[in-house]
């Protein structure tokens, strides 16, 4: 994975772990232990599904820029899908607080896209291609007439 990837992963995976702790700790204030691990479980869910996420995204960025778009907006509401169904499909566990669950899922999801908007805006990403510095004469793409 190249540095600018792992950089971009950093900036948006660190603030969505410092709200899952803040989740995690004001959960088992309200709700205890169980409260705590629901916490905890929602930051890791979230972390892994938006990583995951960014990982195809970048690839398919390089692959395939002109899908990039319409992959990215896919991507987004097949991430929100599946979190909605694992939520529907934990809604009636005793392992942990399902509520302290489903708010840190949504904290940290909001916490991951705002910190990966900042991150693209920030970043200074050529749209671009400049031209080559060896002093080699571009070819004409038109006929010689």
């Amino acid at each position: 994975m190249p540095s600018n990837d792992v950089r971009t992963l950093l900036h948006t995976a660190v603030p969505t772990a410092v709200t899952g702790l803040a989740a995690a700790v004001i959960s088992a204030v309200f709700a205890g232990g169980k409260g705590a691990l629901g916490a905890v479980i929602g930051t890791v869910v979230v972390i892994g599904f938006m990583g995951v996420g960014m990982v195809v995204l970048q690839r398919t960025a390089k692959s395939l820029p002109h899908l990039f778009q319409a992959m990215g907006l896919m991507l987004y509401m097949a991430q929100l899908l599946l979190l909605f169904m694992l939520m529907a499909l934990l809604k009636g566990t005793t392992a942990f607080d399902f509520k302290a669950f489903a708010f840190t899922l949504l904290a940290a999801t909001i916490v991951w896209v705002a910190a990966q908007a900042r991150v693209f805006m920030k970043a200074k990403i050529m749209y671009v291609e400049p031209e080559s510095s060896k002093g080699e004469k571009p070819q004409k793409a038109g006929s010689p007439s």
